[in-house]
């Protein structure tokens, strides 16, 4: 197997977003990949090309007259294994669109013949305007990615859609579409879906809490990934690592198991797709101290008293509509009763999910990292082990067992 690092080109776009392209940068070459950055003159109002340089590592070019005897403006698009152009203007957009080819990047567009990526980032009314519009289903249509942006602050004082998505949810998608160039279809079109993700607090007093070591990375790795290929996303968070809201999807942020128990229920009412990922906390004190629970050498130590909280899962499956897929996520452990494959479809069987994914946790495992593995398993008994890999990837395999499995039932 060859030791090269995969080469990634880099395009930025002229817009205000261009200095983010610095945190894509660098966040792909700390991951051991080698970036070639191609801006547009427009770009290095923003930018300086020695900015792109020292973080690549690469000389930086705009036009089609340099270095002519190596071809490169064929030479940079043919030799890549991913191209991303960070940010993608609305102009960019409908040169790409209409194969216009007047600098080096646009050449370069062209000429890819690996996986092409276009992260926007514009204002709303041009993101909204028939023409992008238009611009953005026809690359779809020849097989690039053309994400969704994110909403927030734009430049100046305007909000909403249009806000580049965070650099670090675009390297964890470049490194999806290297992994699995076919990652990103629009096959959630007209999908509603409802996740959840993160762990529940149960406050014991003002100051302490039960809760668990969940960082919500997967959820909101399903999340991002559904939201790019089209779905309809709500992203239910309980207490998460310091995760950005992925581009795409409505974030309802909650604390305690009981609090994401009435989000998830609201949000699954509307949902085609219900995916439990939340590590909800399996019981909550009977009390909470109105006042911070002192430790005094001369009072007896406290004892706690738990209550069950309530199974959501459970709930959701119970509560379905027809049509309506469930699917719950398990953090499990062997033990002296069993394997924990043999405890996870124990676990299938009792909730009566569509899809469980379980995960063997413990030891640097799952929680918190930034690779997962595991097993997915179907109601009927059916079992396929998920190899190591980013949680992206996870993501990218439970929706494509999702979608099979919709499709198979629109056929019976």
């Amino acid at each position: 197997m060859s030791d090269a690092k995969p080469r990634v080109v880099l395009g930025v776009g002229g817009g205000i977003a261009a200095y983010k392209a610095c945190e894509v940068l660098r966040g792909l070459t700390e991951s051991g990949h080698d970036v070639r950055v191609v801006p547009t003159e427009s770009a290095l109002n923003f930018v300086g090309a020695a900015t792109f340089e020292a973080l690549s590592g690469h000389p930086v070019h705009t036009g089609v007259f340099t270095e002519v005897p190596e071809v490169q403006h064929v030479r940079v698009g043919k030799e890549a294994d991913l191209v991303l152009v960070v940010p993608a203007t609305a102009n960019l957009l409908a040169k790409a669109a209409h194969g216009l080819a007047d600098d080096l990047l646009t050449n370069t567009l062209l000429t890819a013949r690996c996986p092409v990526a276009f992260f926007p980032a514009m204002h709303t009314e041009m993101w909204e305007h028939p023409a992008t519009r238009d611009n953005v289903a026809l690359l779809r249509s020849r097989g690039m990615t053309v994400t969704e942006p994110a909403a927030g602050r734009l430049t100046g004082v305007d909000t909403g859609k249009g806000r580049l998505a965070d650099p670090a949810e675009i390297v964890d998608l470049a490194r999806l579409l290297l992994e699995v160039p076919a990652a990103l279809p629009r096959d959630l079109e007209g999908l509603r879906v409802a996740i959840s993700a993160g762990g529940t607090r149960e406050p014991l007093d003002p100051v302490r809490y039960l809760g668990n070591r969940s960082s919500g990375k997967q959820g909101y790795a399903l999340a991002r990934v559904a939201a790019q290929r089209g779905a309809e996303v709500t992203l239910v968070a309980g207490h998460t690592a310091e995760l950005p809201a992925p581009a795409g999807a409505t974030l309802a942020r909650v604390s305690t198991a009981e609090e994401l128990r009435t989000a998830m229920r609201s949000a699954a009412a509307e949902a085609d797709v219900v995916v439990m990922a939340a590590a909800v906390a399996d019981f909550r004190p009977a009390s909470r101290a109105e006042h911070k629970i002192k430790k005094s050498d001369d009072a007896p130590d406290p004892v706690l008293t738990l209550d069950r909280n309530p199974d959501i899962l459970a709930e959701l499956v119970r509560e379905r509509r027809d049509g309506q897929t469930v699917v719950g996520f398990a953090a499990e452990t062997g033990d002296e009763h069993g394997s924990v494959l043999e405890h996870a479809h124990a676990k299938l069987r009792r909730k009566g999910a569509d899809l469980l994914v379980v995960n063997a946790v413990g030891d640097g495992k799952a929680f918190g990292t930034e690779d997962n593995s595991g097993w997915l398993l179907t109601a009927d008994g059916g079992e396929e082990a998920i190899p190591l890999g980013a949680k992206a990837r996870l993501a990218a395999t439970l929706w494509d067992a999702v979608t099979a499995l919709r499709a198979r039932r629109s056929r019976l």
